[in-house]
């Protein structure tokens, strides 16, 4: 299901709190595992280019906010210290 049709129904959620939550993670891993690809930090910004409206529903914008979490840049750590010497 492409992130359009997601928000859409979303939009038309009037649930709160918790429950806007689950919703919104239930259309992250919905949208994550639909994708033909993998759900990239870059699919995650395309997905977010895509989405035209801004989100109004607090189940939407839990959604936006999870699509801005995961497109973030994420770097391993370095390691520091005796064992990265030892090695």
């Amino acid at each position: 299901m492409s992130v359009t049709q997601i928000l859409s129904g979303l939009e038309r959620s009037d649930a709160t709190g918790p429950d806007a939550e689950a919703a919104a993670r239930m259309g992250f891993l919905e949208w994550a595992f639909g994708l033909t690809g993998a759900a990239t930090p870059e699919a995650a910004r395309a997905a977010l280019e895509a989405a035209s409206a801004p989100a109004e529903s607090a189940a939407a914008q839990a959604f936006v906010g999870y699509l801005h979490q995961a497109s973030a840049h994420v770097t391993r750590p370095v390691r520091r210290g005796r064992a990265a010497r030892m090695h």
